[in-house]
């Protein structure tokens, strides 16, 4: 007998014996309906967007895409009224350049650039052969461009039609005599606000959403009226601005329509795409470097800092120092847009970091410009592609003058509609702090002039873990009690305030700033580790022997203390053999797919209920 069979047979067995029970007038007992159990929500990760918003390049794509679409970061808007004066975003020029000292830093920089250059021995021990930028000064000059193709298939952007904006490449491409002005609507990590055309909060909102919604509809083939199907991952930078990451999240939730959105750190989603527990995360963007140390996926605040250069930045110095050795296309300027796209390309193809490249060397370019011949160039290059991005350790060579170029981490400054942020936990811990030592010298004697409890009131409040942040403006305020101590504790942390603004002015090379980083954090352990391991993402550092160079500049600068502790100094530029530019959106995509990640989505109507606090709430970093 089959096992079908014999659970048939046992089933006529079971209705037989109810119809006895019937016959005789035994009633079974009736069973209470059973409860079903709460089913927990099944997240798709192909209805996951994740977003990281760069200052150049927008990357986004779903969380089961193995690579992200990376898009220009900019929108190219139609004036709304006739004889409107046009605006353009730069993207190499900056504040800071045109001061009367830049130019003598700028060369102060390169000094010290080529003495180390010349300083250093080459792998074999020999000497670097010297190189004057005259010698390929002569030979640049000669050069005159040959036409390959009369006829350039690139062609300006067709606003025949006069759409209200275009984005990402047709935004390049817009024809500068149409009537439109271009807009970057990120800058150095930060929303750009600025006093021009375009640069209120609700105009750079809007140009992200219209960006970002285009390259939903149009690359990613969402709807934007199944938005809310699908949930966002949104990619933040360390040291962030609170006022513009929560207006970035109302737009994702209430404007844009996402069901639900989770807000992460760059720093601790890099070292997720790296498959790394701990390391000391360098992030090297277009316009800014992160420097921040992360454990166990937490990201450490005390340790997180941002320098206002990047990539753009050795790209300007790249072109100046060609055009001192004669640059042959001399028609290139750093406030068109196609030029700046061209440098990018040059400084990608021929900077290096490798000390055993010497002497002259012989390179090609092309131009393909719109309305213009295609044009091939000879170029006669020297130390040039090893002083650029050599400026990355000698800041002082980018000639940015009276701009604060290196910035910590402060407390928040307050948000109306969050009344219970760290501030209010500051002032009940210092009331609890102040009622118990109160209480406590009630049972005890008296003490002369009571400034001794106030003092430790103080300490308590600056022993907090709050009280770690770096803004001592708040615990000034804190910490102000009666008498002379009081006037003594204020002169002391103005004199630290005044020391803090002092550092924050100056521009640190990346490997002082990885020092920096790494000793503020709160133990020897920990620092062990970071040494270990420092992880290089981002675009602005992607140069042949950028790993050895670094390696070897941190072995040399850090404390004799840890040459014994740590046992190599492992930079990583190429994690699991990946872009380093794709390694925080990968990370997000991990992020995504985690457990604990359930606990972290801020829903739309929990948003439009409670706002900004839900960010205090299910924020996985300290809001």
């Amino acid at each position: 007998m089959t096992q079908t069979d014999r659970d048939a047979e046992n089933g006529r067995d079971r209705e037989k014996d109810r119809e006895k029970e019937q016959q005789r007038g035994v009633k079974r007992p009736i069973m209470p309906a059973a409860v079903p159990e709460p089913v927990q929500e099944q997240i798709q990760a192909n209805f996951i967007v994740v977003i990281h918003p760069g200052s150049r390049t927008l990357r986004l794509g779903r969380a089961t895409d193995t690579l992200p679409i990376s898009v220009p970061h900019v929108i190219a808007r139609r004036h709304k009224h006739p004889g409107q004066s046009r605006y353009e975003d730069k993207c190499l020029l900056r504040e800071g350049l045109n001061s009367a000292d830049s130019n003598e830093q700028r060369q102060s920089g390169l000094k010290m650039v080529d003495q180390v250059i010349w300083s250093k021995k080459m792998s074999n021990g020999v000497r670097r052969t010297p190189v004057s930028a005259e010698q390929a000064r002569l030979y640049n000059r000669q050069i005159r461009p040959a036409v390959l193709d009369p006829n350039s298939k690139v062609s300006w952007t067709n606003t025949s039609q006069h759409p209200e904006y275009v984005v990402g490449d047709e935004a390049l491409y817009v024809n500068p005599t149409d009537c439109y002005s271009v807009h970057w609507p990120v800058c150095r990590g930060r929303l750009n606000l600025h006093s021009s055309s375009g640069g209120s909060l609700s105009a750079v909102l809007m140009d992200l959403e219209h960006i970002w919604t285009h390259a939903l509809q149009k690359l990613l083939q969402i709807p934007l009226k199944d938005l809310k199907y699908y949930r966002c991952i949104l990619l933040i930078p360390d040291i962030y601005n609170r006022q513009h990451v929560k207006e970035i999240v109302n737009m994702l939730l209430v404007k844009m329509g996402f069901s639900a959105v989770v807000v992460h750190q760059e720093s601790v989603c890099a070292t997720f795409g790296s498959g790394l527990s701990s390391a000391c995360v360098v992030d090297v963007g277009d316009q800014k470097t992160s420097v921040c140390c992360v454990e166990d996926g937490v990201s450490h605040r005390s340790s997180r800092l941002c320098l206002a250069y990047g990539g753009s930045d050795v790209t300007r110095c790249f072109f100046w120092l060609m055009q001192r050795a004669g640059f042959p296309y001399r028609d290139c300027q750093l406030g068109n847009k196609l030029d700046c796209v061209l440098l990018q390309q040059l400084k990608e193809s021929f900077c290096h970091l490798d000390q055993d490249i010497s002497g002259l060397q012989d390179h090609e370019f092309r131009t393909r410009f719109p309305d213009s011949p295609v044009l091939l160039y000879q170029l006669r290059l020297g130390d040039e592609k090893l002083q650029a991005p050599m400026s990355l350790f000698y800041p002082a060579a980018f000639g940015i003058v009276g701009q604060k170029m290196t910035t910590l981490l402060h407390r928040s400054q307050g948000d109306a509609e969050d009344p219970h942020d760290e501030h209010f936990l500051l002032t009940t811990q210092s009331k609890q702090d102040q009622s118990s030592k109160a209480s406590a010298d009630r049972k005890s004697f008296p003490k002369p002039g009571g400034f001794e409890g106030e003092s430790s009131i103080c300490e308590a409040s600056e022993k907090s873990s709050l009280g770690q942040d770096l803004d001592l403006g708040h615990s000034q305020a804190e910490c102000l009690v009666g008498g002379a101590e009081a006037e003594e504790t204020a002169s002391a942390l103005l004199s630290k305030k005044t020391a803090i603004s002092q550092f924050e002015g100056k521009a640190l090379g990346i490997d002082k700033a990885i020092l920096h980083s790494i000793d503020s954090c709160a133990s020897d352990e920990t620092k062990r580790k970071m040494y270990s391991c420092i992880l290089v993402v981002g675009g602005g550092l992607l140069f042949h022997g950028a790993q050895d160079f670094l390696q070897h500049r941190i072995l040399n600068k850090m404390p004799p203390s840890f040459r014994c502790m740590v046992e190599n100094v492992d930079v990583i530029t190429r994690p699991k053999d990946m872009d380093a530019r794709v390694c925080v959106w990968k990370g997000g995509s991990v992020l995504a797919c985690l457990d604990t990640t359930q606990e972290l989505w801020i829903h739309q109507r929990e948003w439009q209920r409670f706002g900004v606090r839900m960010l205090r709430e299910r924020a996985a970093f300290v809001w």
